[in-house]
């Protein structure tokens, strides 16, 4: 039986954040011009769930025909099927009845243009998810984000800006220098938005990527993109961390300065679009700084990590990707973690830890001691071992080619200890037996009330061995060091999202969902119990669906 949405085009933004939303206004930013748009579109905004939109087929690469059967089972290393799809699902299960909002995924889903196919999981054009709760049912839809990146390719039928591990092929040698000076400018580089999405604190939900120009501005509700976000101020860096810590009062992000390598802490207040400078740290190793996909932040400080796999200028001018893409290994320049006061912007401590590569922080909380002293910072990662061949990897054949061998190279929940007495040298240790999560570990969350704080439980992707990518979704107790893993075998489960029952008092008093691709070419949506770590329901999508990365929850207003 259909039913209507009764959200409108503004719906979890509320009349607040809708005053924010949309067009951009005459100062650069997204304000007043939206809210008679979207006002209008109210009525014409609702849709019959059950009812598919008409379906807009992607051309499938030649390689989707000729790969073996075993790899073409799995949809998650595919392109979507088709640009867009909204329906209800048929849950099996039950899904509680207080859950009631929006998780939307983000992540590459178009891994082709015409006959050229892309090389890295990472280069895809983003295709956002959302699973809409309410009332025990559950609406899915996706959409692909229409960037520059994403609309050029689609107009010309060819790569126009320079992805991940891609650049544009030049017809000659002119071209070739054009495409050079828009490198330093930042005109070439993309803005496919295919990371992360987050929705600040004044409503208005943005898809990140690690380029600043691939911000873009989405309606949750229908998932329309309405446009860039545009920072006001005159910063003028070219990247930024793809992860922001966001809350309901601020959004923080560093911004790597590649030029006198360094990091700039920087704040936002919501309902503004300008980024203030809270601090900068400067580097202490070299020749560039480390790679900052994300950074963890406690109560009182933000903790900015110099890792020794560096931004690389040479591997960017590259035609062709190198086995670490922008990147390089420095691990002579050593590892750094430096903790910044959030009030006043002063390094309270800079210790050299052991080498380290991470792409997700997990949390960080402030360690005290007998007499509530702040004595130190401890800070969770998902840690490869101080290996950077993770990146090559996550080549698209490589994960499209898995023969059965035990190939996902080792990660752990690293723990950083990082002392304020001045001392010179921080640790970096094992949380827990690496073994208890199959030695795979990456695509983190918790429960957001615990950020910056000491916490016990959070939600990752481990590996249930042997696999060429994490398999499982599991669960780490900190306090009992020990993991739990659900897994349903030649599956791959995208990022576990936690979800607090509202009135909690548990930490872990809630639901972890999950989208997963099964060794069948299908997929669904998946619920579980986040305290005892049981299935409690799931809902089968009409085709399976890309691996995706990162998400957001937005609560039902």
């Amino acid at each position: 039986m259909a039913f209507s949405l009764s959200y409108s085009a503004i719906g979890n933004y509320g009349l607040r954040s809708c005053m924010a939303v949309a067009n951009r206004d005459s100062d650069g930013t997204f304000g007043q011009a939206m809210f008679q748009k979207i006002s209008k579109s109210r009525e014409s905004s609702k849709v019959s769930v059950a009812t598919d939109f008409p379906p807009v087929v992607v051309q499938q690469p030649p390689w989707r025909d000729q790969v073996a059967t075993k790899e073409r089972k799995l949809a998650a290393w595919t392109s979507v099927r088709q640009d867009r799809w909204e329906g209800e699902l048929v849950v099996e299960g039950e899904i509680p009845q207080w859950l009631n909002g929006t998780y939307l995924r983000n992540g590459p889903g178009l891994w082709h243009i015409g006959d050229y196919n892309f090389r890295h999981l990472f280069d895809g054009y983003a295709t956002i998810v959302r699973l809409h709760f309410e009332n025990g049912r559950l609406v899915m839809a996706h959409r692909q984000i229409e960037s520059d990146a994403y609309k050029a390719a689609r107009k010309n039928n060819k790569l126009c800006y320079r992805e991940f591990s891609e650049v544009p092929k030049h017809d000659n040698f002119l071209a070739y220098i054009g495409d050079l000076a828009n490198l330093f400018s930042g005109a070439s580089l993309t803005d496919n938005a295919n990371t992360g999405v987050v929705q600040l604190g004044d409503g208005r939900v943005v898809c990140l990527t690690e380029t600043i120009k691939g911000s873009i501005v989405i309606n949750p509700n229908n998932l329309e993109t309405l446009g860039k976000f545009e920072y006001s101020d005159s910063l003028g860096t070219l990247v930024h961390s793809a992860h922001p810590i966001v809350t309901a009062s601020e959004f923080l992000t560093l911004l790597p300065d590649l030029l006198n390598p360094g990091y700039q802490v920087v704040r936002m207040e919501p309902g503004s679009n300008e980024r203030k400078v809270i601090g900068r740290v400067d580097c202490r190793g070299g020749p560039s700084p480390g790679w900052v996909h994300s950074f963890p932040v406690t109560e009182h400080y933000v903790v900015v990590p110099e890792m020794p796999l560096r931004y690389c200028a040479q591997n960017l001018l590259r035609a062709e990707p190198t086995p670490l893409y922008k990147f390089e290994w420095h691990p002579e320049s050593k590892g750094f973690m430096h903790v910044m006061c959030k009030a006043s912007g002063k390094l309270v401590a800079s210790v050299e830890v052991p080498l380290f590569v991470t792409f997700h922080y997990i949390n960080a909380y402030e360690d005290k001691d007998e007499d509530g002293r702040v004595t130190g910072v401890i800070v969770d990662c998902c840690e490869h071992n101080a290996n950077p061949a993770i990146l090559d990897k996550l080549r698209l054949q490589n994960l499209r080619s898995w023969s059965g061998d035990d190939v996902l190279p080792d990660a752990r929940v690293g723990r950083f200890k990082i002392p304020l007495d001045g001392s010179p040298n921080g640790e970096l240790v094992d949380a827990l037996n690496p073994d208890e999560h199959g030695r795979g570990m990456d695509m983190c969350s918790i429960n957001p009330a615990y950020l910056g704080k000491k916490y016990r439980y959070a939600y990752a992707c481990g590996a249930q061995r042997p696999c060429n990518f994490p398999n499982t979704i599991t669960k780490i107790d900190f306090e009992d060091k020990k993991a739990k893993s659900w897994y349903d075998e030649g599956s791959v489960p995208s990022e576990p999202f936690f979800v607090a029952r509202p009135g909690a008092t548990k930490e872990d008093d809630g639901v972890v969902i999950s989208m997963v691709s099964d060794k069948n070419g299908e997929g669904y949506a998946l619920i579980l119990d986040a305290s005892s770590f049981e299935e409690i329901a799931r809902a089968k999508f009409p085709y399976g669906l890309p691996y995706g990365l990162h998400g957001c929850w937005v609560p039902k207003c």
